[in-house]
C-alpha cells in the first residue's frame, strides 16, 4: 500500500486537488468527491490498484475558518471543564442535603432530578444498575 499526500484548497468554483509527489492536479465539485478524484488522478498516473492506494488528505480552510474553529475549539474544552465544576457542586450540594436528613426523593425534587439521579449524585455519581 502506498500513501500519497493529497493538499486540497477552495477555488472559485471547485476543490482544487494537489497530489505533490506526481506534481498534478484535479478537481472536485464537492468535498465528498476529493477522495475519488484523487484516487482516480493517481490511478491513471501511476498505473497503481485503486485497492493499493492510501490517501492523506489534507484540506487548507481559509484562515479565518481555521481561527474560528480554534476560537471553537478552545470554547468547547472551557465548556467542559466548567461542566465537570458543575456536576461536582451538584454532588456536593447533594450530599450536604443528604447529611442534614433529607430523603432521596426530597433531595431529587429541590435539585430537579430524579430521586435516582439524586442516589447516584449522593452515592459519589457512580450509576445505578
Amino acid at each position: 500500500m502506498t500513501t500519497y499526500r493529497v493538499d486540497v484548497e477552495r477555488g472559485k468554483k471547485f476543490w482544487l486537488v494537489y497530489i505533490p509527489v506526481l506534481d498534478r492536479w484535479t478537481q472536485a465539485r464537492k468535498v465528498t468527491e476529493i477522495g475519488e478524484m484523487a484516487q482516480d488522478l493517481i490511478e491513471l498516473m501511476t498505473e497503481t490498484r485503486a485497492q493499493d492506494i492510501d490517501l492523506d488528505v489534507h484540506i487548507k480552510l481559509p484562515d479565518e475558518v481555521q481561527e474560528r474553529l480554534a476560537r471553537a475549539k478552545e470554547l468547547r474544552e472551557q465548556a467542559a471543564q466548567a461542566q465537570g465544576k458543575a456536576a461536582e457542586e451538584l454532588r456536593g450540594a447533594a450530599r450536604k442535603l443528604h447529611d442534614i436528613g433529607l430523603s432521596m426523593r426530597e433531595i431529587g425534587e429541590l435539585l430537579g432530578v430524579s430521586y435516582q439521579r439524586a442516589h447516584q449524585l449522593v452515592s459519589g455519581g457512580r450509576q445505578v444498575a
